[in-house]
């Protein structure tokens, strides 16, 4: 029952506040986002507790960050816990502590990640995952606020405030019975819904300068750029990882540049720039061709925004259906097919 502590802390993804550090920041300008800072401004005094979803990548665990050190235990510590890593062996000893002598290898008293989170912020990411032996567990500290270390009989009373996340349908798990509809009540009081990505494309180039200029900070380089082509590119991208994309594709591309201090199209992921554009120099001063090129980028960019669906692609744009594939045609726009395959037939 024992285990590692120091291995099962790290795998558990346990995070203890450092208050010589500052807070992750939250970027953007949309309206999803602008209501987003109205809900943290709203919940940060609250002892209530936190409900975030989102999908993957959206920036969880940032938001409850933010409540956390906005809030008035922000002195105290947020500790983090990724339930899909939590060892059914060691979950009791872990969470709740242990008594010298409760089992082979305690050696000492030894207090759990719940009564180190007393008087600040206990953060359950990915409750989705935690298994039904735990959910009850869960239920009960959150009903009782008091713990019982394993090999003890007396009780200690804990003072949390607890933040959960999930990426999944926790809806819909509930109706499976995945999920303990008690719990839910409990953990749900204050929701917090977190946007997509592509359903905030304002934030986008926000967060592709913030991110340059961390990663610029941290490889201790001069402050590089982004071409106009490359930025647009991003913006129009769907991001399906979301901002951990996003960040990461930076990183990436500040490598793959070299020193140079302008990133351009040719560093982006092919996933980001499947047409491999460029842009022309030698085209910059003829107006014709220049024209073309921008139509062409244009038309790529507009149908794969919205799935190659061309009925939609010519009414979004303002273009009559037959108006649309006269320019596919004159362009030799490929047209992904169905599995995927390349062509240029029209329903």
């Amino acid at each position: 029952m024992g285990g590692n502590s120091g291995d099962f802390r790290k795998q558990a993804g346990e995070v203890s506040l450092d208050q010589t550090k500052p807070c992750v920041a939250l970027i953007g300008k949309s309206k999803a986002f602008l209501h987003l800072l109205v809900l943290i401004e709203k919940f940060k005094d609250s002892t209530a507790p936190v409900f975030i979803g989102g999908e993957s990548g959206t920036g969880k665990e940032v938001v409850a960050r933010s409540l956390h050190r906005s809030g008035p235990r922000c002195q105290s510590r947020f500790v983090a816990i990724n339930c899909a890593a939590l060892p059914e062996h060691l979950i009791e000893s872990e969470l709740f502590g242990y008594a010298r002598g409760a089992f082979t290898g305690a050696v000492r008293d030894k207090p759990g990640l719940v009564e180190e989170a007393s008087g600040g912020t206990l953060f359950l990411d990915e409750i989705g995952d935690l298994s039904p032996h735990l959910q009850a567990k869960l239920l009960r500290l959150i009903e009782e606020r008091e713990i019982r270390r394993v090999g003890e009989n007396r009780t200690r009373p804990v003072d949390v405030r607890f933040i959960s996340a999930t990426n999944k349908d926790i809806k819909n798990q509930v109706a499976e019975g995945g999920f303990r509809e008690d719990l839910l009540y409990r953990l749900r009081i204050l929701p917090i819904e977190l946007e997509p990505l592509r359903r905030r494309k304002e934030d986008i180039l926000l967060l592709v300068d913030h991110f340059l200029a961390k990663f610029c900070r941290e490889l201790k380089r001069g402050r590089a750029f982004i071409t106009p082509q490359a930025r647009e590119l991003l913006q129009e991208y769907s991001w399906p990882g979301n901002v951990r994309e996003l960040q990461g594709e930076i990183q990436r591309c500040l490598i793959l540049c070299g020193q140079s201090s302008l990133i351009t199209e040719r560093d982006l992921s092919q996933r980001i720039n499947p047409y491999e554009e460029t842009e022309s120099v030698s085209s910059c001063y003829d107006y014709f061709k220049a024209k073309a090129e921008f139509e062409k980028r244009f038309l790529r960019q507009a149908l794969s925004r919205f799935n190659y669906n061309r009925a939609r692609t010519a009414r979004e744009i303002g273009l009559s259906r037959q108006g649309l594939f006269k320019l596919i045609k004159k362009h030799c726009i490929e047209i992904p097919g169905p599995g995927g395959q390349e062509g240029l037939e029209f329903p």
